[in-house]
């Protein structure tokens, strides 16, 4: 792992314009490792996707790809060294930065988000006979937070903790929270979807067996949330999302793929954004919708949610039109 190589030329003394005129022609062979998610969701796809994109952009650069956990397990990765950069949504970012939540004591304050990638509907997700029309419902009842380690997870017991409701929480994987509702030894899971709310491969596959809803905010659990939870946006889920299911107000939060300052340097950062947003082609052949997405004022406003965007990577999209 390390900052990509600039042949014959360390950063003292290379202006930033020279790394964005010409980053593929400085880029020396070297190795980025990036963290995804788990395999079975369709942001793993994506990743995939952004291997592409930046293996396009710089053919010299070895980008290798892991399945992880999702934003804690992929913020803790860098913490240790194992990885470059990788998947963390912008609410878990603003922990980490912080040293609140998943991260209490162990803030990590040179964070730093390289682009963001998608602005993402956290889905509540239950077997449609279990009786849950409304989040309190679901008071006590076997319910899987998120993937374990993933900023689902985070996000799902920061939002029941803010509105005094306590499931029995069940851990495990997408795999393990599918079965579980299967065989109904849960009564639903939380999962982000696709854009603002569209459905997961997960999800589709889980419908064609068992019928699910989606379970929104009330307006008053809007306001608490709101208050209470840094980094949350809300959207609206349409209706029929679900055959005959209702609009769901659910939070939304942006996802980024960041780093440490202190593992990437500016050539580095530049590089990558430069190569995602020039090859987003990639990215839009997995995610549709991405083909409308503002990937440069998404990846700035999450500096007025209380994050840094790399110096490096905010160099780039300061040149974006």
């Amino acid at each position: 792992m390390g900052a990509l190589a600039l042949a014959g030329l360390g950063m003292t003394g290379l202006g930033m314009t020279s790394v964005g005129m010409s980053a593929t022609a400085w880029a020396q062979k070297e190795t980025l490792t990036m963290g995804s998610t788990n395999a079975a969701s369709s942001n793993y796809a994506l990743a995939v996707a952004m291997t592409k994109a930046i293996k396009k952009e710089l053919p010299n650069v070895n980008v290798s790809m892991i399945e992880t956990g999702a934003s804690v397990d992929n913020i803790r990765r860098m913490t240790k060294g194992e990885i470059d950069f990788g998947l963390v949504m912008v609410d878990t970012s603003i922990q980490a930065v912080d040293g609140t939540g998943a991260f209490k004591g162990k803030a990590v304050p040179d964070l730093a988000v390289l682009y963001a990638y998608d602005a993402t509907a956290l889905q509540f997700a239950v077997r449609a006979d279990a009786g849950i029309n409304d989040l309190k419902d679901l008071q006590g009842k076997k319910f899987n937070a998120g993937i374990r380690g993933s900023g689902a997870e985070v996000l799902t017991r920061q939002i029941f903790a803010a509105l005094g409701i306590e499931p029995n929480w069940v851990s495990g994987s997408i795999q393990d929270s599918v079965e579980g509702v299967q065989n109904r030894q849960l009564v639903g899971y939380a999962k982000y979807g696709v854009g603002s709310g569209g459905l997961d491969a997960t999800m589709r596959e889980l419908l064609t067996s068992t019928p699910m809803k989606f379970i929104g905010l009330t307006e008053e659990q809007h306001k608490i949330v709101a208050a209470k939870v840094k980094g949350v946006d809300f959207t609206t889920i349409p209706a029929d999302t679900i055959p005959g299911q209702p609009a769901a107000l659910s939070p939304m939060v942006y996802g980024t793929y960041s780093t440490r300052t202190s593992l990437m340097d500016d050539a580095t950062a530049y590089a990558v954004a430069k190569a995602i947003y020039e090859n987003r082609q990639f990215l839009v052949d997995v995610f549709p919708h991405l083909a409308h997405f503002d990937f440069k004022n998404a990846t700035l406003k999450t500096e007025a949610l209380g994050l840094h965007v790399h110096p490096g990577a905010k160099k780039f999209w300061e040149t974006v039109k």
